[in-house]
């Protein structure tokens, strides 16, 4: 009897989140190699990464209708173990177009498996009848954060970034096998329809609120994905395994916070909860910027990584609450918009840092906070 049949419905899909986020984490602890062996500077490098929120972004996009065809089970199964074998190859790149060109097919795979698990977080969340999508994505951090320790073991053994992610691809398999063999889909909410989005839904003013709402939390996690590796190793000459820490040390915080939040969003208004989050990420950025060793960086890291954790899951809530137009219309607009802050975002900081510096790849990030801070009333709950 395998793992997976001892689990039930709900942590099938925590698990599904964290073996996702541990294959998809392993690429950026070695960013740092990645960068030394093309002999780039991060405006090069940052390019090259938006292959695969390319992607993603045509998976989001057009990938539903494919994903539907194929079924939720085969995606979990078929494309978990396909997202590291995708990595494995990029890896192999010898410059910059390569890298962007292998990292398409990565990014597809990542936008296919965002659809099924957060449709499969949503269903069950509505078949149990309380929330667990902040604990899903918690699950999501943690597998981040076990690529990011992973990742900075590997560094430490001095196993080359190939070797190392041509390993991730047998664990990966492995752990699909052992934890989800037994996945099967969620039923349907009562509220599904076989209508069709539209493929673009166009954001009205109050979406825009939104979506400025959580911008600087999306730009801020992505930042810290793409570039606190990087930061570690260039900004304090340390030892490359510390690069993976500071990618270890945001997703960790990030878990925790998100593992207790949905308590938290039930039990205080959702205005407060912002607030006191983008205190933390301003916090975070004014630490990273004026750090002056690791040990200062890693905690900036930390509250970085805690402030970002449940800001898009207020605003999609807040989104989802509005009565001017359909919930499914409103959410839509609202994820299209914050996901191209997300994935595009971070890679173009890599421009900042190669004319400005590293410190302000992190440091653009505080008129930001201050714009959603400005803005985070917009989260208040709706009268009835």
């Amino acid at each position: 009897m395998s793992l997976s049949s001892r689990l039930a419905p709900h942590q099938r899909v925590f698990a599904s989140f964290a073996v996702y986020a541990f294959g998809l984490g392993q690429i950026y602890p070695r960013l740092p190699d990645v960068k030394s062996a093309m002999g780039i500077e991060e405006g090069a490098l940052g390019l090259a990464l938006i292959g695969a929120a390319l992607g993603t972004l045509i998976a989001l996009t057009f990938g539903t209708p494919v994903v539907e065809r194929l079924g939720h089970r085969r995606t979990v199964l078929w494309l978990t173990p396909l997202l590291s074998v995708f990595f494995a190859v990029a890896i192999f790149a010898t410059g910059p177009v390569a890298l962007f060109l292998l990292l398409i097919p990565a990014g597809l795979t990542i936008g296919a498996l965002e659809i099924v698990i957060n449709v499969e977080a949503d269903r069950t969340e509505a078949a149990l009848g309380r929330r667990i999508m902040n604990r899903s994505h918690a699950f999501w951090s943690i597998g981040f954060f076990g690529a990011g320790i992973f990742g900075a073991l590997m560094i430490r053994l001095g196993l080359p970034p190939q070797m190392h992610m041509v390993l991730v691809v047998p664990l990966v398999t492995a752990a699909t096998w052992l934890c989800l063999s037994d996945f099967q889909p969620a039923a349907k909410r009562g509220t599904d329809t076989s209508e069709e989005s539209p493929m673009f839904a166009r954001p009205s003013l109050a979406i825009l609120v939104l979506v400025g709402v959580s911008i600087s939390a999306m730009v801020m996690e992505g930042a810290s994905i793409d570039w606190s590796a990087i930061y570690m190793v260039e900004v304090f000459a340390t030892a490359p395994f510390m690069g993976g820490l500071a990618v270890a040390s945001a997703a960790l915080s990030q878990a925790t916070v998100r593992y207790v939040a949905d308590g938290f969003v039930d039990r205080y208004n959702p205005v407060r909860v912002a607030r006191v989050m983008q205190g933390m990420m301003a916090l975070g950025v004014i630490i990273v910027f004026f750090a002056t060793g690791p040990i200062m960086a890693l905690l900036g890291f930390g509250l970085l990584g805690a402030g970002t954790s449940v800001m898009f899951p207020l605003t999609m809530s807040a989104a989802a609450q509005r009565d001017d137009r359909s919930a499914a219309i409103n959410v839509a607009a609202l994820a299209q918009f914050s996901f191209i802050a997300f994935l595009l975002g971070p890679p173009l900081l890599g421009f900042i840092a190669e004319h400005f510096g590293l410190r302000w790849t992190f440091g653009i990030g505080l008129p930001l906070i201050l714009m959603s801070m400005a803005l985070s009333g917009a989260l208040a709950p709706r009268k009835v």
